[in-house]
């Protein structure tokens, strides 16, 4: 798997994300909003804000746990399926 290492708030639900591969970018997440269930919090933009790297799991969270797996990150960043095969 490869790990977010750093997260940067940009604007609106605009992120900086950085892997640990050394793969940089810019995700917008603000459809999660409308997912609602664990991601209805999205809704109140400071909490959005609170984002941060959860170094155990190597991917975006949030104060009451709420996550997004780093391969969904990933293929967002990159355009490109998650590489198979990788480990931290």
């Amino acid at each position: 798997m490869i790990d977010v290492v750093d997260v940067g708030y940009i604007e609106g639900y605009k992120v900086k994300i950085s892997f640990e591969n050394g793969v940089k970018g810019i995700v917008n997440l603000e459809d999660y909003v409308q997912q609602g269930g664990v991601f209805s919090h999205f809704s109140n933009l400071d909490y959005f804000k609170k984002v941060r790297v959860n170094k155990e799991l190597g991917t975006l969270c949030w104060p009451d746990g709420v996550d997004i797996a780093p391969e969904t990150l990933y293929s967002r960043v990159t355009g490109k399926s998650y590489p198979l095969g990788t480990s931290a």
